[in-house]
């Protein structure tokens, strides 16, 4: 008996059809809005995530060398992934470029609440546009993607900041500060006491009070204090940029889920711009449940002409704890419209009715293990069959078929020459 590794997950066919369900609703969203679909390998060279996020990023990586001698790793996100694919095929695309795909992925990470060694994800991309248009698309379609999974408006928010702001009020705070050790400071803020977090600035290059100030200022909210304190253009056109987006998802349909949170960071260096994380309301969902933001220079840095991008990606773990907290979460549970029940040698005419039932798109099952009435009709219930055709010949003699409807138990007889016939969708009634 084998075990089954940890931080990776089972599905039985119940829980597939709930995440199946889940997973529709949020691609169907995507394609309303255009994004296309792309696939992408299971495999990329270690360099290209040494080379975005440095030397520690392999300690997370499953890695080893192919037959070929290559250094590879399995994927552990798909930004670099797609950037590789803008690149190589950059001059020939129509821009702006807007792709989706949902995919596993591997991080050799502690396995807690919502996160797993292998999981899957939903990435929602643009590249190709600098307008606060796109990044406002970006939060609507992930808005609508969870008002479509049945979430009401009150349940979720995006918290909303901007990675210029952070870094221009750092940098305005002395040459000494490491910007990106602070910035991934504040990423923790939420997740630790606050004398260790002004312990995390402080060892950033920060003074103690200078920690203190900071903190005041971005809880405070004031972005035209932000601008005077920096007293930097940087600072200036990162506030204006935000003022922008947030201006744009009002006219997109968004702006009652965005909260001005300038605490929020996200921990990936290749952030430039407006950044985002979308919480539960309530609090019961503890972590972020996904988040997303712009990568203008991430293009550019794998050898790409300079091609502004935003996404997002909606992780399943984190998504199902949100759906799961609002009660929206789809039953996990199998679902079939028809079974073909067959008693006696009837094999022919049954296989009939099943090929004509599937090909008006129903979910038909047969039996396979040459089972006995009884059996047949106790696996049709646990299949949550609909409705029951049986097939036997003595029905067939009488040229007939019997109709069982599975909820009420009720039962009528239908010719078999009419059955399904011209109907889309024959039930008990149709014959009753």
């Amino acid at each position: 008996m084998y075990d089954r590794l940890k931080g990776f997950r089972d599905f039985y066919p119940e829980e597939m059809t709930a995440r199946r369900e889940v997973l529709d609703a949020v691609e169907d969203t995507a394609a309303r809005y255009g994004f296309r679909e792309v696939g992408t390998p299971a495999l990329e060279r270690v360099q290209m995530y040494v080379d975005k996020s440095g030397e520690e990023i392999v300690d997370e990586l499953y890695t080893f060398e192919d037959k070929g001698g290559r250094d590879v790793a399995l994927t552990p996100e798909l930004t670099p992934t797609v950037a590789r694919m803008v690149v190589a095929r950059g001059q020939e695309l129509s821009k702006p470029i807007k792709w989706v795909s949902t995919r596993p992925f591997w991080r050799y990470e502690q396995v807690q609440q919502g996160r797993f060694r292998e999981f899957y994800q939903t990435n929602v991309d643009v590249f190709g546009s600098s307008e606060p248009d796109a990044d406002a698309e970006v939060l609507a379609f992930a808005a609508d993607a969870l008002t479509n999974l049945g979430l009401s408006a009150g349940e979720f928010e995006f918290r909303v900041s901007h990675r210029d702001i952070l870094g221009g009020l750092l940098e305005s705070m002395g040459e000494g500060v490491d910007v990106r050790d602070a910035i991934r400071a504040v990423d923790k803020s939420a997740k630790v006491e606050r004398n260790e977090y002004y312990d995390l600035l402080h060892d950033a290059g920060l003074s103690y009070d200078q920690a203190r100030e900071f903190d005041d200022l971005l809880s405070s909210g004031d972005l035209d204090a932000l601008v005077d304190f920096a007293g930097t253009e940087r600072v200036e056109a990162a506030v204006e940029n935000l003022r922008a987006v947030l201006a744009a998802t009002e006219d997109f349909g968004v702006r009652e889920h965005c909260t001005l949170s300038l605490e929020t960071a996200r921990g990936l260096d290749y952030y430039t711009g407006v950044v985002f994380e979308c919480f539960d309301t309530t609090g019961e969902v503890s972590r972020a449940v996904f988040g997303g933001g712009r990568y203008d220079d991430l293009i550019e840095s794998f050898g790409g002409q300079p091609t502004p991008a935003v996404g997002v990606a909606l992780g399943d773990a984190t998504l199902q704890l949100l759906c799961e907290r609002a009660g929206v979460w789809p039953a996990e549970e199998l679902s079939t419209d028809y079974y073909v029940l067959t008693v006696g040698d009837t094999r022919e005419v049954a296989a009939r009715i099943a090929r004509d039932l599937r090909s008006r798109g129903h979910v038909v099952e047969t039996d396979l293990s040459d089972r006995g009435f009884g059996s047949q009709l106790s696996y049709a219930d646990g299949i949550n069959a609909r409705t029951v055709v049986i097939v036997g010949e003595q029905d067939l003699e009488n040229d007939e078929v019997t109709l069982k409807e599975m909820e009420s138990g009720e039962q009528t007889t239908a010719p078999v020459d009419e059955f399904p016939g011209e109907r889309d969708a024959p039930t008990y009634d149709d014959f009753a």
